[in-house]
Protein backbone atom coordinates (compact mmCIF):
# COMPACT_ATOMS: atom_id res chain seq x y z
CA UNK A 1 0.00 0.00 0.00
CA UNK A 2 1.02 3.22 -0.93
CA UNK A 3 0.23 6.18 1.34
CA UNK A 4 0.26 9.69 -0.11
CA UNK A 5 -0.17 12.08 2.94
CA UNK A 6 -2.23 12.75 5.83
CA UNK A 7 -5.62 13.16 4.61
CA UNK A 8 -6.87 14.70 7.95
CA UNK A 9 -6.77 14.63 11.79
CA UNK A 10 -10.18 13.97 13.20
CA UNK A 11 -10.98 16.16 16.21
CA UNK A 12 -14.01 14.77 18.91
CA UNK A 13 -16.13 17.92 20.25
CA UNK A 14 -18.87 18.06 22.03
CA UNK A 15 -19.97 21.01 20.08
CA UNK A 16 -18.88 21.93 16.20
CA UNK A 17 -20.60 25.38 17.08
CA UNK A 18 -18.39 26.33 20.12
CA UNK A 19 -15.07 24.44 18.52
CA UNK A 20 -15.22 25.60 14.91
CA UNK A 21 -14.40 30.04 15.72
CA UNK A 22 -10.79 28.71 17.31
CA UNK A 23 -9.95 26.91 13.77
CA UNK A 24 -11.71 29.14 11.01
CA UNK A 25 -11.25 32.76 13.35
CA UNK A 26 -8.17 32.29 15.47
CA UNK A 27 -6.35 30.33 13.43
CA UNK A 28 -8.03 31.44 10.09
CA UNK A 29 -8.11 27.84 8.42
CA UNK A 30 -10.45 27.53 5.23
CA UNK A 31 -13.23 26.23 6.05
CA UNK A 32 -13.94 23.11 3.22
CA UNK A 33 -17.49 22.43 4.51
CA UNK A 34 -19.46 20.65 6.67
CA UNK A 35 -21.86 17.32 6.35
CA UNK A 36 -23.30 15.28 8.01
CA UNK A 37 -22.22 11.93 7.59
CA UNK A 38 -25.85 9.13 8.78
CA UNK A 39 -23.99 5.85 8.50
CA UNK A 40 -21.18 6.68 11.12
CA UNK A 41 -23.98 9.29 13.28
CA UNK A 42 -21.69 12.03 12.67
CA UNK A 43 -21.65 15.88 11.97
CA UNK A 44 -18.42 17.00 10.08
CA UNK A 45 -17.05 20.54 9.51
CA UNK A 46 -13.88 20.53 7.47
CA UNK A 47 -10.57 23.05 7.52
CA UNK A 48 -7.71 23.08 5.29
CA UNK A 49 -4.37 23.27 6.32
CA UNK A 50 -2.84 23.50 2.89
CA UNK A 51 -0.73 20.42 3.95
CA UNK A 52 -4.00 18.20 5.14
CA UNK A 53 -7.19 18.60 7.02
CA UNK A 54 -8.58 19.28 10.71
CA UNK A 55 -11.74 17.50 10.75
CA UNK A 56 -14.14 18.72 13.38
CA UNK A 57 -16.49 15.73 14.39
CA UNK A 58 -19.72 15.92 16.68
CA UNK A 59 -21.71 12.77 17.49
CA UNK A 60 -25.55 12.84 16.22
CA UNK A 61 -26.94 10.56 18.57
CA UNK A 62 -25.60 8.84 22.03
CA UNK A 63 -24.66 5.53 20.18
CA UNK A 64 -22.57 6.86 17.77
CA UNK A 65 -18.69 5.93 17.81
CA UNK A 66 -18.04 9.46 18.43
CA UNK A 67 -20.30 10.21 21.27
CA UNK A 68 -19.29 7.30 23.10
CA UNK A 69 -15.65 8.27 22.63
CA UNK A 70 -16.32 11.64 23.97
CA UNK A 71 -18.16 10.13 27.14
CA UNK A 72 -15.32 8.17 27.92
CA UNK A 73 -12.51 10.31 27.05
CA UNK A 74 -13.80 13.81 26.32
CA UNK A 75 -12.90 15.95 23.60
CA UNK A 76 -9.54 15.63 21.56
CA UNK A 77 -7.63 13.57 18.58
CA UNK A 78 -10.19 10.70 17.58
CA UNK A 79 -7.95 9.28 14.29
CA UNK A 80 -5.73 10.34 12.17
CA UNK A 81 -6.16 9.59 8.11
CA UNK A 82 -4.13 8.39 5.45
CA UNK A 83 -5.11 8.81 2.30
CA UNK A 84 -4.24 5.86 -0.23
CA UNK A 85 -4.91 5.47 -3.37
CA UNK A 86 -6.82 2.13 -3.38
CA UNK A 87 -9.03 1.43 -0.11
CA UNK A 88 -9.66 -2.29 -1.28
CA UNK A 89 -6.63 -3.46 -2.10
CA UNK A 90 -4.48 -1.87 1.70
CA UNK A 91 -7.76 -3.57 3.23
CA UNK A 92 -6.39 -6.73 1.98
CA UNK A 93 -3.03 -6.29 2.28
CA UNK A 94 -3.80 -5.50 5.97
CA UNK A 95 -5.80 -8.46 6.90
CA UNK A 96 -2.77 -10.30 4.95
CA UNK A 97 -0.67 -9.16 7.95
CA UNK A 98 -3.27 -9.93 10.43
CA UNK A 99 -3.84 -6.27 10.82
CA UNK A 100 -7.28 -5.79 12.52
CA UNK A 101 -9.86 -3.41 10.43
CA UNK A 102 -13.35 -2.41 11.77
CA UNK A 103 -15.53 -3.89 10.05
CA UNK A 104 -16.07 -5.61 6.83
CA UNK A 105 -16.34 -3.56 3.97
CA UNK A 106 -14.92 0.10 3.05
CA UNK A 107 -17.38 2.68 4.02
CA UNK A 108 -18.23 6.14 2.45
CA UNK A 109 -17.08 8.89 4.90
CA UNK A 110 -17.28 12.70 4.61
CA UNK A 111 -16.52 14.15 1.40
CA UNK A 112 -17.40 10.51 -0.46
CA UNK A 113 -14.00 9.28 0.83
CA UNK A 114 -14.20 5.56 0.43
CA UNK A 115 -12.74 4.48 4.26
CA UNK A 116 -11.76 1.96 6.37
CA UNK A 117 -10.47 2.29 10.12
CA UNK A 118 -7.70 0.34 11.74
CA UNK A 119 -8.36 -0.89 15.10
CA UNK A 120 -5.98 0.79 17.75
CA UNK A 121 -4.62 -2.63 19.00
CA UNK A 122 -3.08 -2.80 15.85
CA UNK A 123 -1.69 0.72 15.62
CA UNK A 124 -0.28 0.99 19.46
CA UNK A 125 -3.68 2.67 20.37
CA UNK A 126 -4.01 5.10 17.91
CA UNK A 127 -7.66 5.01 15.81
CA UNK A 128 -6.15 5.01 12.00
CA UNK A 129 -8.67 5.78 9.13
CA UNK A 130 -6.97 4.99 5.56
CA UNK A 131 -9.32 6.74 2.52
CA UNK A 132 -8.88 6.88 -1.16
CA UNK A 133 -10.18 10.09 -2.69
CA UNK A 134 -13.57 10.33 -4.70
CA UNK A 135 -12.95 10.03 -8.56
CA UNK A 136 -14.07 13.94 -9.74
Amino acid sequence: MRIKGIEHIGLAVDSIDTAAPFWRDVLQLTHRGSEEVKLQGVNTDIYDTSSGKVELLEGTNPDSPISKFLEKRGSGIHHICFEVDNVESAMTELKENNIQVIGDNPTIGAEGYKVIFIHPKSTGGVLVELAEKPLK
